[in-house]
């Protein structure tokens, strides 16, 4: 199963309408969505190396623009939209701490939860909950964001075959890393 959606995952990577599904990944995954960006991201930087800094850069603007509604949400519709997604994710607790984190911390929970498995859209849903400045919260998320996907496409433009070569071999070995970075992030989300 794992192979098909990689293999899959590759197909829509080389389809012409690969970007337009990056961005909107991006765009609703610092929202609402459940799968991060970084799903189509590498393949799509596997693919195509020679556009991996048009990528990352499509996926970063994106990402930003989605903590914008992400925010929007936290700091309007907390109950009606808002509340639903955090319950849907059992992160009640965690939206909580965030908020009183951002009264505490400020920017810096931004700068370092969004270079962190952890999905977005909490930092981002907290931050607008918590009426956080929206400049630092926008300037903040373009440096995490950009940070964070630039180093995964400088890495995968250097090491790309070696790096697809170990992912075709080892699925399920990168498959359950990647889903252990996201529940300690989610951990760390709780605990830090």
């Amino acid at each position: 199963m794992l192979r098909r959606l990689y293999d899959r995952a590759l197909q829509l990577a080389a389809s012409r309408y690969a970007t337009l599904w990056l961005a909107i990944i991006a765009f609703s995954e610092a929202s609402f969505f459940p799968i991060p960006p970084d799903a189509l991201l590498c393949p799509m930087i596997l693919a195509k190396r020679a556009k991996a800094w048009f990528y990352a850069t499509v996926c970063t603007i994106s990402s930003v623009l989605g903590g914008l509604l992400g925010w929007i949400i936290g700091a309007f519709l907390l109950q009606y939209i808002a509340m639903p997604i955090v319950h849907f994710y059992h992160a009640e607790g965690q939206l909580l701490a965030l908020q009183q984190k951002f009264n505490e911390y400020g920017v810096w929970i931004i700068l370092i939860k969004g270079l962190t498995p952890i999905p977005f859209k909490f930092v981002t849903i907290a931050s607008g909950a918590a009426h956080f400045s929206l400049i630092p919260f926008m300037t903040a998320s373009l440096i995490t964001r950009g940070v964070r996907f630039f180093i995964e496409a400088a890495l995968l433009y250097k090491f790309g075959p070696p790096i697809q070569d170990f992912i075709e071999k080892r699925m399920i070995w990168v498959a359950t890393a990647f889903c252990l970075l996201i529940i300690g992030g989610i951990f760390a989300l709780k605990y830090i």
